[in-house]
């Protein structure tokens, strides 16, 4: 690693591409992830910027396939309930809903649990002070680093967010003070990584324009 303040224009463009190409990954295939290359996403992931630099993360790598039967068995229990959401006047979007993959718990070569220790530093840090949930953004920093340099690495990454934290403090045995911020599935992806957004494609929701998100000075300004 250099410590040129400056890059050039090819590494410049390999970052946007790499963010431009980023995708949810939920079909997985068997084969293993070098622990040369998990150590590097994992560093990436603990790179990631911090408030306070408080580093309120960790990473627990889970490969057990019991520990993961369980997650799978939380997650469907979770889906089902999320399933009986949609009223009968929604039965076509409840369908649509239930084709839809949204986990590899069990294909993936391995699980993430990134968690977030929020008794991390002690009681009083820098840039908490008045914004007491920057420990948790900070935490969702480091999800955006592994994802970004999974990818980078030709790893897939799936984010399972259908499943109450509760079973995962209980499974994974999480002391009370630590938070689970994503539970990822992490391996190869069963084909070649998708142009665009699954959920785009499927008509999930359409495509919000670039220029809606940007407003000037103040709140609807555009």
């Amino acid at each position: 690693m250099t410590n040129s303040s400056k890059f050039s224009a090819s590494e410049q463009a390999a970052i946007y591409r790499v963010i431009e190409a980023r995708r949810d990954v939920r079909k997985f295939r068997s084969d293993t992830v070098a622990d040369e290359i998990l150590e590097r996403i994992l560093r990436a992931a603990a790179h990631a910027p911090s408030v306070g630099y408080m580093q309120p993360w960790n990473f627990i790598v889970i490969r057990d396939r019991k520990i993961r039967t369980q997650i799978h068995d939380a997650f469907q229990i979770a889906n089902d309930e999320a399933k009986a959401m949609f009223s009968a006047e929604q039965s076509e979007r409840g369908e649509a809903y239930s084709k839809l993959k949204l986990e590899g718990i069990l294909e993936s070569h391995l699980n993430i649990c990134i968690t977030c220790d929020r008794s991390r530093s002690g009681k009083i840090v820098l840039g908490r002070t008045c914004q007491a949930d920057m420990d948790l953004y900070s935490s969702v920093c480091a999800v955006q680093n592994l994802w970004l340099a999974a990818r980078a690495e030709g790893v897939g990454v799936g984010w399972v967010s259908i499943i109450k934290p509760e079973d995962l403090h209980a499974i994974l045995q999480l002391p009370e003070h630590v938070v689970p911020i994503a539970y990822l599935c992490v391996g190869y992806p069963e084909h070649e990584f998708a142009t665009e957004p699954e959920l785009k494609t499927a008509g999930w929701l359409p495509e919000i324009p670039f220029c809606e998100f940007v407003f000037h000075d103040k709140w609807g300004q555009k």
